[in-house]
């Protein structure tokens, strides 16, 4: 059963994330299609070598250490979506900046007791 209070904290951890890494007047773009959820900031994206680390506890790129935040709201976000048996993404944006977000599961998917397969690079489960 979803925990809904869990799962706005996830939207809010995503928003907070993304304005903390772009100009201050870019916009951050939220886009929602069925069981996808994609925050996307305006900032220098994240490297590929940090993609498979940024959902880690207390993890902070170098060039990010003097940014405002511990390093727990990717992490937090992580455990929340796979506690409801979905999965988080990271990339960066063709037009620049990362785009964050998590995958929930669909009912049937529920029932089923199975996910789609992940694209290599985007998912992290």
């Amino acid at each position: 059963m979803a925990r809904p209070h869990a799962l706005a904290r996830c939207v809010d951890n995503l928003i907070d994330n993304a304005l903390k890494f772009s100009p201050p007047d870019a916009p951050v773009e939220i886009t929602v299609r069925a069981t996808n959820l994609t925050v996307r900031d305006h900032g220098r994206g994240i490297a590929a070598t940090d993609r498979d680390a940024v959902f880690g506890r207390f993890y902070r790129a170098d060039r990010t250490r003097s940014t405002p935040g511990s390093g727990l709201g990717l992490a937090i976000v992580h455990d929340i979506v796979t506690a409801h048996g979905g999965t988080v993404h990271v990339d960066n944006h063709p037009e620049g900046g990362a785009a964050v977000g998590f995958r929930l599961p669909t009912i049937g998917e529920q029932r089923a007791g199975s996910l789609p397969g992940h694209q290599r690079g985007l998912a992290k489960s």
